[in-house]
């Protein structure tokens, strides 16, 4: 088989691809290749239909047409076993050939699976909870088995997310997370303990400075969960969560460079002309520090699988870089953080803080030498682009910043020359 262009993995950053390809080239044959049998579905909304509030037909965010109407050959249920960097060659597993001209790779993330002793010898009761096939693989386990418990191991997004769902199936949710609280890497200790208060209010249980070194099944059933500090869980249901790492699996033994994910340029190229990478698996540009590293975020991957598209088209386009920025909703309270939300003691920060924790409310701004680095809003989110426009455009704001947590601040407080010129947020279209 041939073809102008091949894409693996049908995600968003593929999505992006192909529609900035088709921006540039109506005709050359795009071939994409997934090893799941789905179409582009939202993974951000894999919790909500584990707790029944999304249908399945409402997972997807781009029509079936999609794929016919942009002239791409799709594969699901077929994975990219090897790649050939030298003929331009990908092998799929059930031995078809794909000849390409251009390649991109997104291949996104694996889930991290920690050593847990006696975790080779479950067969059923324990989820990963990155893919839709894990959420519904769950959800028939549950009502198969008529599962009232679970236990979730980790305490970052995925993992709140996870519990989050299985609480609006009514089970009883067990959270362990080794940190000092949950969302550790994206919240600080006072915002942490707000979100933590709304679960724990929903019925959930939250374990920190924990986590599991063992399990033990019936006949191959999960059974008991077994933790460090010497607790003992009962519960036929585990979600792993602790993490994801991007997935090399195709680029080994090629001569692709690659460090934590797949090291590109600021046109999503790698090192080999001609293969690109995008999304979870992709090493690129961050904003705020100028050096590379993996963004494991939707908006990100979308961006990435863009500007990696219209360079294979044949139209010049840089990667200026994103930063870090996660938006979710947990217990009913919406969050939002992004960029350096929570620097080190001992650096040069300053941090301004508004709190309330009977509603609960949280804003912080995070600033260095005036200008804005990073936030965190809990509760209340309203404009809070404007604070994004402003990390984005790199402005001094010390002649303003007493003003930035005012209930009413606005854009009527910026320079009227900032105001002219408002920086526009890469939007997927759903």
């Amino acid at each position: 088989m041939e073809s102008k262009y091949a894409i693996i993995g049908n995600s968003v950053a593929a999505v992006g691809a192909i529609e900035a390809i088709r921006e540039i080239d109506k005709e050359g044959l795009i071939t994409v290749v997934s090893d799941e049998n789905v179409y582009n579905y939202s993974r951000p909304l894999i919790s909500y239909y584990l707790g029944g509030k999304v249908e399945e037909r409402n997972m997807y965010f781009r029509d079936k047409g999609f794929y016919e109407r942009n002239n791409v050959k799709l594969i699901l249920g077929k994975k990219a076993q090897r790649l050939d960097v030298n003929k331009h060659v990908v092998y799929l597993a059930d031995e078809t050939i794909i000849r390409f001209e251009k390649l991109l790779i997104c291949t996104g993330g694996k889930p991290i699976v920690p050593n847990i002793e006696g975790l080779s010898e479950v067969r059923e009761g324990v989820f990963s909870f990155t893919k839709f096939s894990d959420a519904k693989s769950m959800l028939s386990y549950i009502k198969l088995n008529g599962i009232k418990s679970a236990v979730v191991l980790g305490g970052g997004l995925i993992g709140l997310k996870a519990a989050e769902g299985l609480l609006a199936r009514g089970l009883r949710v067990t959270i362990v997370e080794l940190a000092d609280r949950i969302l550790p890497n994206t919240l600080d200790k006072e915002a942490s303990e707000m979100l933590e208060r709304a679960l724990v209010g929903l019925g959930c249980s939250v374990l920190k400075g924990d986590t599991i070194i063992g399990v033990s099944t019936t006949d191959g059933v999960l059974k008991e969960v077994y933790l460090k500090s010497g607790r003992v869980i009962p519960s036929s249901l585990l979600v792993i969560a602790i993490g994801v790492r991007p997935n090399l699996d195709l680029i080994r033994g090629t001569s692709i460079g690659y460090d934590r994910g797949i090291i590109v340029d600021d046109q999503m190229q790698t090192n080999i002309a001609g293969i690109y990478a995008a999304g979870d698996v992709a090493q690129a540009k961050d904003f705020l520090t100028s050096m590379n590293s993996v963004l494991a975020l939707w908006p990100v991957a979308f961006r990435q699988g863009k500007v990696a598209g219209f360079n294979m088209a044949g139209k010049e386009t840089k990667y200026e870089g994103l930063f870090p920025m996660n938006s979710v909703e947990i217990a009913g309270i919406p969050t939002i953080s992004f960029g350096l939300s929570n620097p080190q003691d001992g650096e040069n920060y300053e941090v301004l803080v508004k709190k309330d924790g009977r509603v609960p409310l949280y804003r912080k701004i995070v600033l260095k030498d005036g200008r804005i680095v990073g936030g965190i809003f809990l509760g209340k989110i309203e404009r809070t682009g404007i604070f994004v426009g402003l990390l984005k455009a790199g402005m001094d704001v010390s002649s303003f910043k007493e003003e930035l947590l005012q209930d009413d601040f606005g854009f009527v407080v910026l320079p009227e020359s900032y105001r002219k010129h408002m920086i526009v947020g890469e939007v997927i279209e759903t």
